[in-house]
């Protein structure tokens, strides 16, 4: 596959640290840790003035360990920006032609926006392309990202849920623990699992691969069986695959019960590039008791709860189904380390005192690399992109 790129021959000398301005956006995506890093290694960093602030990082803190705070327009045409939304068509008309852009860039939800990009010239390394190998574990954005949706849709579900989560003991009589359903056992599911455990919660688990049942069962939950054949749910990845269409159907209808039992469920259940699944129907929603409470994390991707509105809490039979779409950026402080630190552990993959220098038989770099030399070079996103 051609990338573009001459082998060996070294492209920036400078890594940019735009704000981020979509909606409700409050993490950055380089923090002062990680950037003294790089100016250790001769590789100079400018950051736009104010960018760090909605993640209680000012520009002193940037200056401290030798990045030089610019304007917005100094930091989009740097060699090397860094992102953590994908960015708009305005802002990709800031970037220079020929620059390297590194963030969560969306790219089997949003194709077209990589387009955009291969016709200004960029090469675009998108952080959730990041394969599952063990050498690419430090380098796992949405692994992070996950593990802070789970942590924190608990911790949302317990501030909307009209009861307790523990057992309580008190004068007034012993209240019963909440019952906690999670359906999808992936990254955010596990951590959403132990945290509803460590809250005292009473917790059950459901996730399509039977494979997760022992990690699932070793945080203290109990693993939903479903009369289900799937076998063949998981691919060589480790994510889940999609069902045939026989078995989506009677995946929801068997999950009626359980749902309508638990007071509070979180769902996980994504499949890269496509529509979520779907899991708790009209039905299921309408079996559970009044109180009780929906966070449906697969919101942006339409959501696996029918009566899901990304963005949005909708109230149906007493009970209530939130749609988060950026719970990481909630909490901007740790979201920021932790995603920082994963974009700079790709970049020093690539970057050296002499500029950036893609491999192009790397098996990260192939697999992050979307646009390059003008085209669109990964395969996973050409496929979705209409002749």
């Amino acid at each position: 596959m051609d990338f573009g790129f001459e082998e060996g021959v070294a492209m920036a000398l400078t890594i940019g640290v735009p704000a981020e301005t979509m909606p409700g956006e409050r993490r950055v995506a380089l923090v002062p840790d990680v950037i003294s890093r790089f100016v250790k290694q001769g590789i100079e960093v400018v950051v736009e003035s104010g960018a760090g602030l909605p993640s209680f990082i000012d520009d002193a803190a940037y200056e401290s360990q030798g990045a030089r705070i610019v304007d917005r327009e100094t930091a989009w045409s740097a060699p090397i920006v860094t992102k953590v939304q994908a960015p708009s068509e305005k802002e990709i008309e800031l970037l220079s032609p020929g620059a390297v852009l590194v963030g969560l860039l969306s790219p089997l939800d949003r194709p077209e926006l990589c387009i955009l990009l291969a016709e200004r010239g960029v090469t675009a390394l998108s952080m959730e392309l990041v394969p599952r190998i063990s050498r690419a574990q430090k380098m796992d954005a949405l692994s992070a990202m996950s593990a802070i949706a789970g942590y924190k849709a608990v911790l949302v579900a317990a501030n909307t849920l009209p009861k307790f989560l523990p057992l309580l003991t008190t004068a007034a009589g012993t209240i019963r623990p909440a019952s906690v359903l999670v359906l999808g056992a992936g990254v955010a599911g596990l951590q959403a699992i132990a945290t509803a455990r460590r809250l005292g919660a009473r917790v059950s688990a459901y996730d399509v691969r039977p494979a997760v049942r022992e990690e699932v069962q070793s945080l203290g939950a109990s693993f939903v069986e479903l009369a289900l054949e799937t076998a063949n749910a998981q691919d060589s990845g480790g994510y889940a695959k999609a069902l045939a269409e026989e078995q989506q159907r009677r995946q929801v209808e068997l999950l009626v019960p359980h749902v309508g039992a638990a007071d509070v469920v979180i769902t996980t259940a994504l499949i890269p590039g496509r529509k979520a699944p779907l899991l708790i129907s009209r039905a299921a929603v309408e079996a559970m008791a009044a109180g009780s409470v929906i966070i449906d994390l697969a919101a942006p991707n339409g959501g696996n709860c029918e009566l899901t509105k990304p963005g949005q809490t909708v109230h149906h039979a007493g009970v209530q189904v939130l749609g988060p779409l950026n719970l990481p950026s909630e909490m901007p402080v740790h979201a920021s380390q932790m995603y920082a630190r994963t974009i700079t552990a790709l970049l020093q993959e690539f970057v050296t005192s002499e500029g950036f220098m893609p491999k192009h038989d790397d098996e990260v770099f192939r697999s992050v690399c979307v646009t390059s030399g003008g085209e669109i070079v990964n395969e996973r996103v050409k496929s979705l992109i209409p002749a």
